[in-house]
C-alpha cells in the first residue's frame, strides 16, 4: 500500500455512510475556498461530512452542510461552522454535473476531504439513493462473505 509520504495525500475526513446509503458513480476532485481558521481546524481533523452534499447554483459549485468546527485559537475571526463553501471545478466539469443532477436525478455527495500537497481537496461523487431492500441485500452479501471467509480460515487449521 502507498503511504502518505509516497502519495502526498492525508485524509482529513471520510463519509463512510455515503457508501451505505448511495450507489456511487463518477467521482470528481474539487478544491475548496476556505478561510484561515477553517484550514487550521481541518488540519486538526475537526470535520464532519455526514450530511454534506454539493449543489450547482448560478453556474458555481457549492459544498453544503459540511461541518468544520471552529478553530480553538480563532477568537473573533472564527468562521461559521456550517456555511456554504465554494468548490473549485473546471467549467466543463460544472456543466457535466449540472446536466446529470438536473436531467438524470442524481445527487452530488461529498465522500472525502483530504490534504493533497498542502491544499484541502474534496472528493465528490454522483450518487443514486439506495432503497431499504438494496441496503438489506448488501448487508446479507457482506455477512455471507464474512462467514465464507471464516469457514476457509477454520478449514486451514
Amino acid at each position: 500500500m502507498a503511504t502518505k509520504e509516497q502519495t502526498g495525500i492525508k485524509i482529513l475526513s471520510d463519509n463512510r455512510q455515503a457508501h451505505h446509503n448511495y450507489f456511487l458513480q463518477d467521482r470528481f476532485e474539487a478544491g475548496l475556498v476556505l478561510t484561515g481558521t477553517e484550514v487550521k481546524a481541518a488540519r486538526g481533523g475537526k470535520i464532519q461530512l455526514r450530511d454534506s452534499y454539493g449543489e450547482i447554483h448560478n453556474n458555481e459549485a457549492w459544498l453544503c452542510n459540511a461541518h468544520i468546527s471552529e478553530y480553538s485559537h480563532g477568537n473573533l475571526f472564527n468562521h461559521n461552522p456550517v456555511r456554504k463553501r465554494k468548490l473549485l471545478l473546471h467549467r466543463r466539469e460544472i456543466d457535466k454535473l449540472l446536466g446529470k443532477t438536473q436531467n438524470k436525478g442524481l445527487t452530488l455527495i461529498a465522500t472525502k476531504l483530504y490534504l493533497k500537497n498542502g491544499r484541502v481537496k474534496c472528493e465528490l461523487a454522483l450518487a443514486v439513493g439506495k432503497k431499504m431492500h438494496d441496503k438489506r441485500d448488501a448487508d446479507r452479501k457482506r455477512t455471507q462473505e464474512a462467514e465464507a471467509k471464516a469457514g476457509l480460515m477454520r478449514n486451514k487449521r
